[in-house]
């Protein structure tokens, strides 16, 4: 069905920006990026899917039931999203925030043209109606010619707005905090929104400035006709290799330093710090929960547990979960049974869900989704769309959101300093 052709390419950095330019001819692009980091569960380098033969495009209503059809049907690599209110197809919730992104509640296309780069070998998967392109797209790609940056650029006029502000924000967390001292929940994500309204952004520029200031290991580049995602997501949603799953929640940041005794006593101070590693804990057990409906029985595992890692902008306390299915589990309702990732809900988690919606702004949408793809193993792996700029071209509006967990030992004052700390990069791409 697809004819492999591979290449070894020397330059590989400008290799991926010219196969991004080049990309740009498509109407549906999805780019994955890990940006060097290499860990046991890393599968490529970079991935580029271009040019759907076929699509689906739902709203929440028997989302996961058409997906799952449409994979099984399909056998073939699918990429494409979930967006975060397809908590209303597994269970009993609704979405009735503002909403002006307008992106579909769920999309997948099957790319005719999908290219692989692992270290310096470029491997072209295409499908064979289009297989004789292979090799003029392969010198296409390398004679790009890479805009020439001349010197500073001019200063934007973007106006960044916040859809709540900083009192707002006190009150509604306020709020929170009551749910958990009544004992409704324990933790909730919390989230709002940054928004440009009449604004106009040259997308790929402004994923590739993103991308060269976090350089991190779940970066997607999507664009839909006129709906594009610039993420630059250190975290992992759920992955499936053969009949392993793996699950990696983050929860607890810190800043870094450029100063390397004052980064590693902020480094040490996440490791050691109570609230962050209570915060992570909550997380990993609803994980094992999720997981534990598609996992064979006693297959659950907690591979590591509050473990820090370092990326561009911030230190990250990230946990690795994983669990066993059987062979005949249909990779859709996995992730049925654990959506959406449970870092992004809080716990119970859908109670959880049922209040932030009441106390947010806006809808999520593909914010806290997730964007990947199926192999044609039924293997699959996604990414949490978090640290992300989303943008529909046609209505000029962009925006991106970021949150925090809010536990009882929460202070509105503090969580809102993390959430501009998580907002930094997005806001320096889009204000320069």
């Amino acid at each position: 069905m697809r004819k492999k052709v591979s290449f070894t390419v020397p330059d590989i950095v400008r290799f991926k920006q010219s196969l991004l330019h080049w990309s740009q001819q498509y109407y549906e692009v999805v780019w994955l990026d890990s940006n060097g980091h290499r860990n046991r569960y890393s599968s490529f380098d970079g991935i580029l899917a271009v040019d759907a033969l076929t699509s689906i495009i739902t709203d929440t209503h028997n989302a996961f039931e058409d997906l799952s059809n449409y994979q099984s049907n399909t056998k073939d690599w699918i990429f494409g999203y979930l967006s975060y209110d397809l908590k209303n197809d597994t269970e009993n919730l609704s979405s009735s925030n503002t909403d002006f992104l307008n992106f579909p509640a769920l999309y997948f296309f099957q790319p005719k043209k999908l290219i692989e780069i692992q270290a310096k070998e470029v491997i072209f998967h295409y499908l064979n109606m289009v297989a004789d392109e292979i090799e003029e797209d392969y010198f296409s790609i390398l004679n790009v010619l890479l805009p020439i940056v001349h010197g500073p650029e001019y200063k934007s006029d973007i106006k960044i707005k916040l859809r709540i502000f900083k009192d707002e924000y006190f009150i509604r967390v306020n709020k929170l905090l009551d749910h958990i001292h009544r004992g409704d929940i324990y933790e909730a994500n919390f989230c709002q929104e940054f928004y440009a309204e009449n604004t106009e952004i040259d997308a790929l520029k402004t994923y590739l400035k993103l991308n060269s200031i976090t350089r991190a290991p779940f970066s997607a580049f999507l664009k839909v006709n006129d709906k594009y995602l610039l993420s630059s997501s250190p975290e992992r949603y759920i992955k499936k290799l053969g009949n392993l799953v793996i699950s990696q929640p983050i929860k607890g940041t810190a800043k870094r330093s450029l100063n390397t005794m004052e980064d590693q006593l902020l480094r040490s101070a996440l490791e050691k710090d109570e609230k962050e590693r209570a915060e992570n804990i909550m997380i990993v057990d609803l994980v094992r929960n999720d997981l534990s409906k598609s996992a064979l029985k006693g297959s659950v595992k907690v591979e590591e547990l509050c473990k820090v890692y370092s990326f561009d902008q911030v230190h990250q306390m990230i946990s690795t979960v994983t669990a066993e299915v059987s062979n005949t589990k249909n990779p859709v309702d996995i992730i049925k049974e654990t959506f959406p990732m449970g870092s992004m809900t809080g716990a119970p988690k859908v109670s959880a869900m049922r209040i932030i919606e009441n106390l947010e702004a806006s809808k999520r949408g593909l914010y806290s989704g997730t964007v990947g793809y199926f192999s044609p193993e039924n293997d699959f792996d996604f990414n949490v769309v978090i640290r992300s700029i989303l943008y529909n071209k046609t209505a000029k509006y962009a925006s991106f959101s970021v949150g925090s967990a809010i536990t009882a030992k929460a202070i509105p004052e503090k969580e809102y300093e993390e959430c501009l700390l998580k907002a930094k990069a997005m806001r320096q791409v889009l204000e320069n």
